[in-house]
Parts: C-alpha cells; sequence; structure tokens
C-alpha cells in the first residue's frame, strides 16, 4: 500500500502545454528507446516543466492545468555521445561480436519530488508502474547511465541498489557518490577534482589577482571546495573579498538572491569564481544574465549553464569568463557524426521534431505529429548558434562515452567468460543479472579500457588535466569557449601551467588584462605594511628605510644595502660606494690648505721681520728667543694641518694627532713662558736677589722642555697603546666610504687636548696677574686675550666635533688648529709688527723713555 501511494503521489499524466501555438512541439514523451541485444538505460534532463498562472486542475485538485515547457537543447549533446558511442561499437567487428547494443533513454525532471517517476517506468516498462513489477518489459539493461546532477544520480542510485543494477554518472565527481556503504552500485566517470583549488589559484597567481569573491552551493560540495581553495588561497596570499553560499532551491528571482547580488555587484573584486554544477547554481547564472553585471572576471567550473529562451543578455554579462573544463582528448569524428544526425536518420526520436521545427521551419503533421519534409536543405545541428547546441563533444559527453565503453568492455569479457565456463549454441541471446556485471565493470575502469589517457587507481583519477577555456560570446550568440591553456598534475611530470593571453578575450568595459586587489602593488622601493583588522591582502606602502630597498612588487621587508653600497634616491637598487676623504682638490680641502699655506708664509715673514729687529726694543722686551721659538712652532703648525688633507694612511694618522699635540705644547709654554717672565720682571713680591737669580738663569726658559717632556710622554703612552689608525665611515656621506683616521683611544684624545687646555688656563692666569703693568714693555692683555680665544675654539670644538662625521669632522679639527694658530699669531706678534714696521719711532730707546716720563 505505501508503494502504491507513493506513485500515486510521483506519478502525473501527459500534459499538452501551451508553450507555442502548435501542439506538435509541446507535446512531450517521457522516454525514446532503440532496439538492441541489450540496452543501456540513461537518465538525463531534456526539458522540464514549468507553471505559468498557477490555475488548479479540475481533475486533480493538488495539481495544475497551465503547464509549460522548457527544451534544454544544450543537454541533448548527451543523447547525441551516448548514440555515437554505440554506433562505435555496433560497427566494431572486434567489440561484442553478433550483439548489438540499443539505448533506453528517459527524460528526469528537475524537481526531485519527480525523479523517481522515470526510473520506476524504465524498470517495469508500463505507465503506471507498480514496485517489483516487470510486465512486459523485455529489454535487457546491463547499467544506466545518470547525470549530471548529483542529487538526482543520488535519488536514482537508491532505488537502482536495491536491484545491484550498475550506475554509471557522468557529472561532475561527487564525495557523497564514492561513499560504497549507500552507493555500492555507483561508478563515477567524471575524475576527481583534487587539484582543482590549485589550479583555479595558478590562474588567479598568473594575472596577479589577490582580492577575489567566492559564489559556492550551500551544501558539502561547496564545504569542501572551499576547504581546499582556502588552504591553496592562504599560501599563496590570495584573499577571499566575499564569500556567498548559495542555496539549490534559489531561482532567479528569489529575494535572498537579489540582496546577495546586490552585495557581489558593489564589491571591489573584479573577479569571482563560481563552483557548481548545473542544478545548484542555475539560478544564479539566470540571474546574472538578466541583471548584466558587467567589469566581472567570471571563473567558472565546466559543468555550469544559463537559460537562454527568454534573453540573450548572457552577452554581456559571461563574455570574457574562464572555464576550467577536465581535459579530453579532441573527438572530430563526433563532429561528423553530429553533422548527420536529422530526425529521419533517427524516427523514435522525439526531440530532434522539436529542433526541425524550430530552427529549419519544418511543420508537422496534424493527424500524427510527423514531421513532414518541406524543411530548409541541409539542416544540421551544427548550424545552431552556439549559444543553444555546442557540436563540441563536452566533458559531460565525454564522460558518457568513457561509460558505454566501460560497460561494453564490460559484457565482452563476462561472455567471454560464459562461452569458456558455459558453451551454448550459435545464435543464443546472453543470459545475464546486471549484479553479475560489477567484477568485470570494477576491473575495466580500474585498467580504464576506455578513450583517452585517464590513469585511475581505486577508481580515481592519479593524473589531473584541466583544459582553460575562453567563453566568447560577442556578438550576441557566438557561445564559443576557445581553449587558451593548460593546467596538469602529474606524478611524473609534476605541476605544469600554460597561458596564452593573447588569444584571451576580457570582459566588455576591459581593454587590458583586469585588475582585482584590495590594495595596489607597492612599487619598487617600498613595502607592504599591514593594515590592523584588514586581510593580508588589505595594505600600505611603506618607503623603505635609509639605506634599504626592495626591488620587487609587493615585497614584505626591505632588504638593507651592504656597508659596501648605498640605496639609490628610488630606493630599489644598491650601488657601489665611491671612496673619498678630505682631498686638496675639493673646495673645502683647497681652501684650508690655502690658509694653512698664507699663515705659514705670513708666520715666516714676521719670523724675518723679528730677527732683522732682533735689537730693537720692543723686540728684546719679552724674551725675543721665546718669541723666535713660538713663531717657528706657528709656522710648523700651519703646515701641520695639512697632515689631516690628503688621503690618510699610517703615517699621517700617527703624525696628525701627535703632532698638533707636541706643536701646541710647545706653542702654549712658550707663552706660559713669556707671561711667568713679565711677572717675574714686575712683580715686587719677589726679592731683588731673587729676580736677579732667575732672570740670570733663564729659568722661564726651562718651563718649554718640561711642559713639552709630559705632552711627549702622554702621546708615546697613546702610539703604544692604542695608535690612531685608518678607517672607513660609510654613514657620514650618501654613496660614498670616508677614509678617515680613527683616534684609536678618544681618552688619550681627550687627555691631550685636556694638558693643552691646563697650559692655556695657566698662560692666562700669569697674563692676567700681569695686565695692569707698564703698557710700553707689556704684552699680558694680548697673551690672555689670546688664551681666551683658544679657550673659545676649542670648547666650541669638542661638541661640533662630536656631533659631526666624515670629511666635515676632519675639517672642523683642521679649522680649529688654524684658528688657534691665527689667534696667537695675530694677538700677540700683530701690535709689534705694526709698531716696528709702522711706528719706528716708538721702538726706541728715546720714545721708550719719553712715555715713560
Amino acid at each position: 500500500m505505501i508503494w502504491i501511494f507513493t506513485f500515486g503521489f510521483l506519478y502525473f499524466p501527459i500534459f499538452v502545454c501551451a508553450f507555442t501555438d502548435n501542439e506538435c512541439y509541446v507535446t512531450r514523451k517521457e522516454f525514446f528507446y532503440h532496439e538492441g541485444d541489450v540496452t543501456i538505460g540513461a537518465f538525463f534532463p531534456l526539458h522540464i516543466l514549468y507553471i505559468g498562472n498557477k490555475l488548479t486542475d479540475k481533475n486533480f485538485p493538488y495539481d495544475f492545468q497551465d503547464y509549460h515547457i522548457q527544451y534544454k537543447f544544450k543537454n541533448y549533446q548527451f543523447v547525441l555521445a551516448l548514440m555515437f558511442a554505440i554506433e562505435e561499437i555496433n560497427r566494431s567487428p572486434d567489440l561484442l561480436p553478433n550483439i548489438t547494443i540499443g539505448y533506453d533513454i528517459y527524460n528526469i525532471p528537475y524537481t526531485e519530488k519527480n525523479i523517481l517517476y522515470s526510473t520506476f517506468l524504465w524498470r517495469t516498462g508500463i505507465s503506471h508502474p507498480l514496485p517489483n513489477c516487470d510486465c512486459g518489459h523485455k529489454r535487457k539493461s546491463p547499467a544506466v547511465l545518470t547525470g549530471p546532477s548529483w542529487s538526482a544520480s543520488a535519488h536514482i542510485g537508491t532505488f537502482l541498489q536495491l536491484y545491484k543494477i550498475p550506475q554509471l554518472t557522468f557529472g561532475p565527481f561527487d564525495s557523497i557518490l564514492s561513499d560504497r556503504s549507500h552507493f555500492n552500485s555507483l561508478y563515477q566517470m567524471a575524475p576527481k577534482d583534487t587539484s582543482l583549488s590549485l589550479a583555479i589559484v595558478l590562474l588567479l597567481l598568473h594575472f596577479s589577482w589577490s582580492w577575489v569573491g567566492l559564489i559556492l552551493p550551500d551544501d558539502h560540495r561547496g564545504t569542501q571546495i572551499l576547504s581546499d581553495l582556502r588552504e591553496n588561497m592562504a599560501s599563496h596570499d590570495i584573499c577571499i573579498a566575499f564569500l556567498k553560499m548559495i542555496s539549490g532551491t534559489w531561482n532567479a528571482f528569489s529575494n535572498a538572491l537579489w540582496k546577495n547580488m546586490e552585495k557581489v555587484e558593489e564589491s571591489s573584486a573584479n573577479v569571482i569564481v563560481i563552483y557548481g554544477d548545473i542544478i545548484s547554481v542555475q539560478g544564479l547564472m539566470r540571474h546574472i544574465a538578466q541583471q548584466l553585471v558587467t567589469r566581472k572576471v567570471w571563473v567558472l567550473t565546466s559543468s555550469w549553464d544559463v537559460d537562454t529562451h527568454s534573453d540573450y543578455f548572457m552577452v554581456e554579462s559571461f563574455h570574457g569568463s574562464l572555464i576550467f573544463s577536465h581535459h579530453h582528448e579532441e573527438m572530430v569524428e563526433f563532429m561528423n557524426f553530429v553533422q548527420t544526425v536529422n530526425p529521419y536518420k533517427y524516427p523514435e526520436d522525439n526531440y530532434l521534431p522539436k529542433f526541425w521545427y524550430l530552427f529549419f521551419k519544418c511543420s508537422f503533421s496534424k493527424f500524427d505529429c510527423q514531421l513532414l519534409e518541406n524543411c530548409q536543405p541541409n539542416g544540421s545541428l551544427d548550424l545552431l548558434p552556439r549559444h543553444l547546441f555546442d557540436p563540441a563533444m563536452s566533458e559531460e559527453g565525454y564522460n558518457i562515452y568513457n561509460a558505454v565503453y566501460a560497460v561494453a568492455y564490460s559484457l565482452h569479457e563476462m561472455n567471454l567468460q560464459q562461452i569458456q565456463t558455459q558453451p551454448y549454441a550459435n545464435g543464443q541471446e546472453m543470459v545475464f543479472s546486471p549484479w553479475q556485471l560489477h567484477p568485470f565493470l570494477k576491473n575495466m575502469i580500474m585498467k580504464s579500457h576506455v578513450r583517452g589517457d585517464t590513469v585511475m587507481h581505486r577508481g580515481r583519477n592519479l593524473d589531473s588535466k584541466y583544459d582553460i577555456l575562453n567563453f566568447w560570446n560577442f556578438p550576441s550568440g557566438l557561445g564559443l569557449k576557445v581553449k587558451i591553456g593548460t593546467n596538469s598534475l602529474s606524478a611524473q611530470y609534476g605541476l605544469q601551467f600554460s597561458l596564452c593571453e593573447q588569444m584571451i578575450q576580457w570582459p566588455t568595459g576591459f581593454t587590458k588584462i583586469p585588475q582585482s586587489v584590495c590594495s595596489e602593488s607597492c612599487r619598487p622601493g617600498f613595502r607592504r605594511a599591514a593594515k590592523e583588522g584588514k586581510a593580508v591582502c588589505c595594505y600600505d606602502c611603506t618607503p623603505c628605510a635609509d639605506n634599504e630597498i626592495s626591488n620587487a612588487t609587493d615585497m614584505e621587508q626591505c632588504v638593507k644595502c651592504p656597508e659596501s653600497h648605498y640605496a639609490n634616491s628610488e630606493k630599489n637598487h644598491c650601488f657601489q660606494k665611491s671612496v673619498s676623504f678630505l682631498a686638496y682638490e675639493e673646495p673645502l680641502g683647497m681652501a684650508l690648505t690655502i690658509t694653512a699655506l698664507c699663515f705659514s708664509l705670513l708666520t715666516a715673514v714676521v719670523l724675518v721681520v723679528f730677527v732683522k729687529h732682533r735689537d730693537t726694543p720692543i723686540v728684546k722686551a719679552n724674551n725675543r728667543t721665546l718669541s723666535y721659538i713660538l713663531l717657528l712652532t706657528l709656522f710648523i703648525s700651519f703646515l701641520s694641518s695639512l697632515l689631516f688633507i690628503g688621503q690618510p694612511n699610517t703615517t699621517t694618522c700617527i703624525l696628525q694627532q701627535t703632532a698638533f699635540g707636541i706643536l701646541f705644547t710647545v706653542a702654549l709654554s712658550t707663552v706660559l713662558a713669556k707671561a711667568i717672565t713679565v711677572v717675574i720682571a714686575f712683580k715686587a713680591t719677589v726679592t731683588a736677589r731673587m729676580v736677579r737669580w732667575l732672570m740670570v738663569s733663564r729659568a722661564p726658559n726651562f718651563i718649554i722642555p718640561i711642559c713639552t717632556l709630559i705632552q711627549l710622554i702622554i702621546c708615546g703612552i697613546w702610539v703604544v697603546t692604542s695608535p690612531p689608525f685608518i678607517d672607513q665611515d660609510t654613514h657620514a656621506e650618501h654613496g660614498h666610504i670616508i677614509i678617515v683616521c680613527n683616534m684609536g683611544s678618544t681618552v688619550a684624545f681627550h687627555t691631550v687636548l685636556g694638558y693643552l687646555c691646563s697650559l692655556a688656563l695657566g698662560s692666562y692666569a700669569m697674563a692676567f696677574l700681569s695686565r695692569n703693568l707698564p703698557d710700553t714693555f707689556n704684552e699680558a692683555k694680548f697673551l690672555s686675550f689670546s688664551m681666551q680665544i683658544f679657550f673659545c675654539v676649542w670648547i666650541t670644538f669638542l661638541p661640533v666635533y662630536h656631533s659631526t662625521k666624515g670629511k666635515v669632522m676632519v675639517a672642523m679639527e683642521v679649522f680649529s688648529i688654524l684658528a688657534s694658530n691665527i689667534a696667537l699669531l695675530v694677538l700677540i706678534f700683530a701690535p709689534k709688527c705694526y709698531i716696528i714696521l709702522l711706528k719706528p719711532e716708538k721702538n726706541s730707546c728715546l720714545g721708550v723713555r719719553h712715555k715713560t716720563i
């Protein structure tokens, strides 16, 4: 009773629909067959019914009377692939000799509740099927082909496995159908999409598309491909801009679908991946076509379709799409076969007349709906627009072709075994049950006795190869799928990816390769800086730091240049630094050299003047010997500054600091001796006898060697323990390596400088004590003023010296030496030279006496 009730619910009568004004065109039959010794059952979605105004039928209150029929012309290729394979086998003298194969083709509706009707009709052979009833059904069917929808195959498989009837599916591979505990009689001909996600990611990488939208079916297949895509995309820094899970129950007018598509159109992602079979995405595809979603590149799988009976707007929506299809060899023979197909050659086929009526202006007989021979001459299916029918064998058609051959080879093997074990008379029909075919069918599929290069292992492909197709649909109705590349993953050759960009036609609105990124690529010289709370593909571009480069786009980190190299202004290349030093030829070195030479010459002139006028009172007044020593020391000190200019070497590095320290010690100790001489001569605090002894013994002159000896000891310790050496300063000047002299020991350098400052302080103190003595003989004021300038120079020198680098630091020390020497020369000897040369009358005993009186 349950079975009867079920079929009473599933069964619906054959309706005459008002799709056109010709009743023969809209009269449908659910099946047709071609006789053979054995027949292969096939369930294809060839037409669907839909309801118009939902007018309730008077005789069937739970049914409607305004059904409309829509033929799925593209799916008719499934029928042709089946017929082509069977005719090839029947013509072959080596495969199933003396046995012919027929076919039994049934339509399966898109609604799941009516799927089993055709199955029971095929099984029982009566239009009002009853379970377990095989009344008058004499055709032997060793196997059944189902597809392309996995859900339809699952429903039919649930019924077929009760009878252990082999079922071969030609639709996309599905993990649920591979569950042997539920479908132990089912074989999937399509290869498993193990590398599809990787192939898609490689395509995205090829065009640098890192910001991609995903539209997937909301079922187990969508969950699995999402997991695979996320894993491969994450490992290649590709981000998901949005994710939409589409329910298979949504049609083109679903409110939920419309809301989702608004977000898709507004997304900044220009590349969108759509995965799914015909059933799961049919509503989505029609909606995209109707909405004219432009400026989007659709990346699709091969099992997609768009209903086109109502409009041709698909030209603007899917033109330029990229499609992944399992690779199969070209079937030129199939295209030749398609050209020969016509309704007169296959009178049992009730779909071919619909083609000829609709496209070749044929008419039907009013009595029996037979096609009249008043059609256009040379009518052929390959003349139809490609968006309606494609004569090239599709992936599903190739799977059907292989499935038929697998069944044929299995029957052949089983027939040979029966002949060996149970010989029978010539002409006797094969006697077998469908379940007996299973071991042979498993063996045939694993050995892959089908056309092509498929390598199978435990019912699945080891090698995966995809053809990348470009959909050309401009102008309207062109509907070509042009092969532009391949992607293969094999155990022997590894991963191979090839693409011909010149053949690609991009969607309307794109004149070059479209971009699909969250953030523009960071050009060389910049690095990516992640935005907080955003995907890794969304980032800011930050310039590289000093002396760092990035020589590629979208670098995560900048690379620091070696010490011997520097980064160019664009910060995308490291160049070899040029060696530099404070040279005589450059302006700064030339200015310091000229200054040193001029003042050394001036010092020599002053010395000559003093020697020439050595017997005059003003020269003799402050110990002319000390004046000669000071002038000679200043002359050498001016020249010693030239040691700092030019390319340094080990000798000049040592002489620079030691000469500076010793010469300035001699100069300062001479000034100190001069100040002490004045104090001894004119201070009343010292007894006359002591003054005469100091003057006669020339005790102040011993100050110079004693002070100099102390400085020599300091410099000796410095040279022995940590002498100055040649060093390279790679940071002082951009693009240059400055060769400088490293002091070796900063403590020793500051000790030398500190000692000089102590001598200057002592000289200043002595000069300050003698500031009020008679002006004619007193140079104490000039000595004290020169020591003040000396202090100012060297106190200023220390912070400036330590804040500069490279050639500027060297020039700073030379400038300080010259400034100190000039201060001593000018302030001490300029007044005396003025009197000697310009006021000679004051440089006489008479002049001195007159001024004293």
